[in-house]
C-alpha cells in the first residue's frame, strides 16, 4: 500500500530511571522528544489510565526514517504484567552488544552473532552482533499470534502488507509495506504460539502512517469486514505541536494497531534537542521513579 510505514511499537514502562539506561546506554538510542501529559490520552496510547502519565520517544534516528520505541509511563504505576504477545524486537548493533557487556546487562547468547536481553519490565531485545547499519538498526518487531493462516490474511488483505518470507519450522512469517529487504524499514514478524495469545496488562500497540486520505477508506474497510475498531478516527492535539488524526485497530488476536495520517505526524514527530533535559527533570521530580527503583532492588535482591 502505497506510502504506508512503520513507526513505533509502545512499550508501558514501571522505571523510567532503569528503562533510560538501557534505551540511552545499552543499545545507543536517543531520546528523540519527551512529553508531559496531566490526563489520559483519548486514544489510550499510555493504556486504559485516566492519569498524570508522560511518553518518550527514543529511537537511533528521527521517527521519518528509523522505527522508535514509544516509552509511556504511568504515575503510581510501577509493573506491568507481561504476557506472550510480544515477542522481540531485533536490533543489529554489535556496540549495543559491547555496551551490555561493559555494564554487566544479562546477555544470553541464542545463536551465531545473537543475544537475547530484556529491557526493564521484562520485554525480550535480539541483539545481532554485527556492525550498526548506516540506516535503521532496528530489524524487526515479533508478535505472537493464535492462527498464522488467519493473521496473514489480516495483515496482508486488509492492512496492505506484503509477505516476504515464510519460515514452516518455527511457523513464522516476515511481512512489511515493501516486498523487498533491501529497502531498510523495520518489518513486522509473526510467529504461531499454537494457543491462546495473553497481552496481560503490559500490552502494546505498534504504529503504522500513512497519507491521511487513506484513514477514512482503512476504517470503512475493518468495519465492512467486521473486524474491532478500538478507537474510531479521532484527532489528537499536543499543545504546541502539530493535530494528529489516529484510528486504533485490533487484530484478531487483540494486537493493538495504530494509524496515523502521515503529513500531520512529520511535523509532530520532529525531534525536540531538549527531550534529553526534560526526561532527566521529570525523572528528578517524581519520587514515584525512586520508589518504584528501590522497590524494585530490594524484590530482585529477596
Amino acid at each position: 500500500m502505497a506510502l504506508r510505514r512503520a513507526l513505533h511499537f509502545v512499550f508501558k514502562v514501571g522505571d523510567r530511571t532503569k528503562t533510560a539506561m538501557f534505551y540511552r546506554d545499552v543499545l545507543g538510542m536517543k531520546i528523540l522528544r519527551h512529553e508531559e501529559f496531566e490526563e489520559g490520552c483519548k486514544a489510550t496510547c499510555n493504556g486504559p489510565y485516566d492519569g498524570k502519565w508522560s511518553k518518550t520517544m527514543v529511537g537511533f534516528g528521527p521517527e521519518d526514517d528509523h522505527f522508535v520505541a514509544e516509552l509511556t509511563y504511568n504515575y503510581g504505576v510501577g509493573e506491568y504484567q507481561l504476557g506472550n504477545d510480544f515477542l522481540g524486537l531485533t536490533v543489529q548493533s554489535s556496540q549495543a552488544v559491547s555496551n551490555a557487556k561493559r555494564l554487566g546487562w544479562p546477555l544470553t547468547e541464542v545463536g551465531e552473532a545473537l543475544y537475547l536481553t530484556q529491557a526493564p519490565g521484562g520485554y525480550p531485545f535480539y541483539l545481532v552482533d554485527k556492525e550498526q547499519p548506516p540506516t535503521d538498526p532496528v530489524q524487526k518487531v515479533c508478535l505472537g499470534v493464535s492462527d498464522l493462516q488467519r493473521s496473514i490474511h489480516y495483515w496482508t488483505t486488509l492492512l496492505g502488507m506484503k509477505v516476504m518470507e515464510k519460515n514452516e519450522e518455527n511457523k513464522t512469517v516476515l511481512m512489511g509495506f515493501t516486498d523487498t529487504q533491501t529497502l531498510m524499514q523495520c518489518k513486522l514478524e509473526l510467529r504461531d504460539n499454537s494457543g491462546t495469545v495473553d497481552h496481560g496488562t503490559a500490552f502494546g500497540r505498534i504504529a503504522f502512517s500513512c497519507p491521511r486520505e487513506q484513514l477514512t477508506d482503512l476504517e470503512a474497510l475493518i468495519k465492512k469486514e467486521n473486524h474491532k475498531i478500538l478507537t474510531p478516527l479521532v484527532s489528537l492535539d499536543t499543545p504546541g505541536k502539530a493535530t494528529v488524526e489516529v484510528v486504533i485497530l485490533a487484530d484478531p488476536d487483540g494486537h493493538e494497531i495504530c494509524f496515523v495520517g502521515d503529513e500531520a505526524f512529520r511535523q509532530l514527530s520532529k525531534v525536540d534537542p531538549n527531550g534529553n533535559k526534560l526526561l532527566d527533570k521529570a525523572v528528578a521530580e517524581d519520587k514515584s521513579d525512586e520508589w518504584f527503583a528501590k522497590h524494585n532492588r530490594q524484590k530482585a535482591a529477596a
